[in-house]
């Protein structure tokens, strides 16, 4: 879908900046080990096909990271994602969450079997119902709180008030234990009880148990106004990270030579608890464990929206952290089983050497990049535009002029200036790679990711990259005459306005 609509720098996408965010320093205790594919029983050339067909039917993975036998055998990230940067998890989120509950029921601290009302006494209806009074931490955790779907939608994680007094307000139609219906609201009900019993955020309990033990620095997590980490979702943290924690559940809990987490609960948590469906080839439908999905073939995950996965391979001893901005999250597991999975079934043990296809490997993943807008010949517009600035009529996202022009230091490299509410803001964006910028613009906080290039006569092409998020944005500058019109196509969400902005010459 083609949408008319303002730049970025004024487009919010149900952006975390809105809510608080924790962070914990945590000193990394070493990365995972790193090994050649085939001495771990995988062909180099199964991982370029699975690269290779990622590309083409996925539109966009941003980085990938493969662990067999312990060892990483395969990572890349498309530019201008980059290993060192953290990515946000969204419900991948709600695993963590759930790791947390696990944790504290080993310390004593609660009981599945706890009722929800235990808690929160203070904040519960003055007349709860009985199936309220009937939910259960099992039933949080299941995603079987008795809610229907339409109850959930808008649900206020940014109220001023109490948010688990607002949950616990939810009308809960069905007997907890019933009825599966995806539950954000009762994620973060469980990162408020974790807090409850052990006085800490889910972020700070965390950080001693299972941060610092898997060496996963300086983790983020967003927070509620009443300061409790949103438990569902706004955890970020890196790629391997994701990866670290997926070998700590494919080890059943232990990590470093340590017992990290009880064995008991990696069963219990990754089993299917609630039936959410009965299709067989979707991996949506083959039931739900403790923020645990499970998978076709035998795989459990757990994962966010947009493509934010941790794929643990009981069987193959084998896990695969994945991150990336896309609708298609089906598809994105559709390629792990048709191309990943053959190569992990086929060899347990080492394979001879193959230094050609691991050199091609290599190769491949050190040139990642996600498309760039792809520059014709320099047309005349590009020439006439410099210095020209466009004005708009008011709007309601304040913004109030651009002007583009060709860089000083480089004729390849573009800047585009910006006055946003009254304040100009500048954006370089060179052709052919990108620009990594740590500031945001305008009402788009965090750091971006640029390149652009002229693709039509008429016709200036950027995007933008929020590469710590999902999200991603190519607009087009188009000018006719005395105007210019943005528009903007987002990659995985719609803009909230869809109107028209044209600016005209000043």
């Amino acid at each position: 879908m083609r949408i008319i609509a303002p730049a970025f720098w004024f487009i919010s996408l149900l952006s975390l900046t809105s809510l608080p965010v924790a962070s914990t320093a945590a000193p990394a205790t070493g990365r995972l080990p790193r090994s050649t594919p085939e001495a771990q029983g995988v062909s180099s050339t199964a991982l370029l096909d699975f690269v290779a067909a990622a590309e083409e039917k996925v539109n966009a993975l941003h980085s990938f990271m493969l662990v067999r036998h312990g060892h990483v055998i395969a990572e890349g990230w498309w530019a201008p994602y980059a290993a060192d940067e953290l990515h946000e998890m969204y419900s991948l989120s709600k695993s963590f969450t759930s790791t947390a509950v696990g944790l504290a029921i080993a310390e004593g601290k609660l009981s599945v079997d706890d009722p929800v009302l235990k808690f929160f006494p203070d904040e519960a209806p003055g007349k709860p119902s009985a199936n309220l009074r009937a939910m259960r931490v099992r039933d949080l955790l299941t995603m079987s709180a008795g809610h229907h779907r339409e109850d959930l939608q808008g649900f206020p994680y940014d109220s001023d008030e109490s948010v688990v007094k607002k949950f616990l307000a939810l009308p809960v139609t069905h007997k907890p234990g019933t009825f599966f219906v995806y539950n954000t609201p009762a994620s973060y009900t469980l990162s408020a009880i974790v807090q409850n019993v052990t006085g800490e955020s889910v972020l700070e309990y965390l950080r001693p148990r299972l941060f610092e033990p898997l060496g996963i620095a300086h983790p983020e997590w967003a927070t509620s106004k009443q300061g409790v980490s949103l438990g569902g979702f706004g955890l970020s943290i890196r790629t391997e990270d994701i990866a670290k924690f997926g070998q700590l559940y494919l080890q059943r809990g232990h990590y470093g030579g340590k017992q990290i987490l009880p064995s008991a609960w990696v069963d219990t948590a990754t089993s299917r608890w609630m039936s959410n469906g009965s299709t067989p080839a979707s991996d949506w439908e083959q039931g739900y464990g403790f923020q645990f999905w499970r998978c076709r073939h035998g795989v459990f995950r757990g994962d966010g929206a947009h493509g934010q996965f941790c794929i643990v391979f009981p069987q193959y001893d084998a896990v695969l952290a994945l991150t990336g901005g896309t609708r298609d999250l089906q598809g994105v597991l559709n390629v792990v089983w048709d191309r990943i999975l053959p190569a992990l079934q086929a060899n347990p043990g080492p394979l001879p050497g193959d230094a050609a296809a691991h050199a091609r490997l290599q190769q491949k993943l050190a040139r990642l990049s996600l498309p760039m807008p792809v520059a014709i010949e320099t047309p005349p517009l590009a020439r006439s535009t410099p210095g020209q600035r466009y004005i708009f009529s008011e709007n309601n996202q304040g913004v109030e002029a651009l002007m583009l022009n060709p860089s000083t230091a480089d004729p390849k490299t573009a800047e585009l200036t910006v006055t946003f509410a009254g304040a100009e803001q500048r954006l370089v964006i060179p052709n052919g790679s990108w620009r990594q910028s740590k500031t945001g613009l305008g009402a788009s906080a965090g750091p971006i990711g640029t390149s652009g290039a002229w693709t039509a006569p008429d016709t200036f092409t950027f995007d933008v990259v929020r590469y710590r998020t999902p999200f991603a944005i190519r607009y087009r500058l188009r000018f006719a005459g005395d105007t210019v019109t943005v528009d903007a196509q987002p990659n995985v969400r719609a803009p909230v306005s869809s109107a028209a902005f044209v600016g005209q010459r000043q």
